[in-house]
């Protein structure tokens, strides 16, 4: 996984709005995408090379169709990584502050 790549996709708001509309419907055209966008169909194009760089989304050709499915996989690994052990501490502070204020 490149994470740079996958940080550099997600700083972008329209690519962020992206991945939204294919979190709520997988499998979209770039016509469908284009239609919960405020941007030329060109614009898009160029930022779902930038997700499918980053592996965010993949595409599959249907006849003269090209559909767009999100991958959830490079996200979640950026959570493992960056954000899950930070989680992990807050949780178990909580879990020994509760213990201490409960008692035994």
């Amino acid at each position: 996984m490149d994470a740079d790549r996958v940080f550099k996709a997600l700083a972008d708001p329209s690519r962020r709005k992206l991945l939204d509309l294919l979190y709520e419907k997988n499998g979209q055209s770039l016509g469908q995408l284009c239609e919960g966008l405020d941007m030329t169909r060109q614009s898009a194009t160029q930022h779902l090379e930038i997700l499918e760089a980053a592996n965010l989304i993949g595409t599959v050709r249907r006849g003269r169709e090209k559909l767009h499915f999100l991958n959830p996989v490079p996200l979640h690994d950026i959570y493992e990584r960056w954000v899950r052990k930070f989680e992990h501490e807050r949780l178990r502070l909580l879990h020994d502050l509760k213990q201490e204020l409960e008692g035994d």
